[in-house]
């Protein structure tokens, strides 16, 4: 009976960390570019209490083994295309299909984001809404009246006096092996992990890269009436191991009061 106790609280545990993940998805459903996280478990060790029979051994034809629990091993993230939304704005650029943003951070490490909300920045470079800068870096001139970015990333601005437009730079994409392996800093971004393989970047729509849409946002992939069915899950599983806690206790209530 002790052993159950502990059992079920490991279980409380494991969707505890399950009802987590669901409450951080739910709280980024209008988050542009998050890609929603779920929550992997697996059985704990086992203690066998009697063996299964080798061949012409003496023993049962099955073994007796008595679990220990669960725990969540992963939170895997999804990077399923999220829903594109128009918002008119030159800047903002959704991506369709796979491939990041690099972005240079304060440290000068590199980062990768999936979030195309851009801004010129004050010294005219392009700039996520936190102010990192895009690589490879672009400058916008003060004087450009409109900015059009292709799909395959060529950014050209219209510059008064000038017949044709200029050509900017091109944006470029970057794709990893694992991109589930990435680990997450907040503020929209990514990181390299050991486990998502080198990144490597090149122009859109070539070698599995997706391209961009400009004048759009990606929205997150988090499906509010999927994650609001595994709440309830998450909820009544919760409930069924402590109903287990409860019935321990007062199976242990009863031995003890035995004379």
């Amino acid at each position: 009976m002790f052993r159950s106790l502990q059992i079920a609280a490991t279980g409380m545990v494991a969707q505890e960390t399950k009802l987590d993940t669901i409450a951080n998805n739910l709280a980024n459903a209008n988050t542009t570019g998050y890609k929603r996280q779920d929550a992997e478990f697996e059985d704990l060790l086992y203690q066998t209490q009697r063996g299964a029979s080798a061949a012409g051994g003496a023993g049962g034809p099955t073994s007796v083994q008595l679990g220990s629990g669960s725990r969540v091993v992963a939170t895997p993230r999804s990077f399923s295309q999220g829903t594109i939304q128009q918002t008119g704005n030159p800047l903002d650029l959704a991506i369709e299909g796979n491939g990041f943003l690099t972005v240079t951070r304060e440290d000068g490490t590199q980062a990768f984001t999936r979030a195309g909300a851009l801004k010129v920045g004050s010294d005219g470079r392009i700039v996520t809404s936190d102010g990192l800068a895009i690589e490879p870096s672009i400058s916008v001139p003060p004087e450009a009246v409109n900015i059009v970015v292709g799909s395959d990333g060529r950014v050209q601005a219209e510059i008064p006096g000038q017949a044709a437009p200029v050509d900017l730079g091109r944006l470029e994409l970057t794709n990893f092996a694992n991109p589930a392996g990435l680990n997450a800093i907040g503020h929209n971004l990514y990181v390299q992990s050991g486990s998502s393989g080198d990144p490597a970047s090149g122009e859109p729509g070539t070698e599995g890269r997706g391209r961009f849409m400009q004048g759009a946002l990606e929205g997150s992939n988090v499906e509010v009436v999927g994650e609001m069915i595994g709440l309830i899950r998450t909820q009544r599983a919760y409930e069924i191991n402590s109903k287990v806690i409860a019935a321990a206790d007062e199976m242990l209530r009863s031995a003890t009061q035995l004379r």
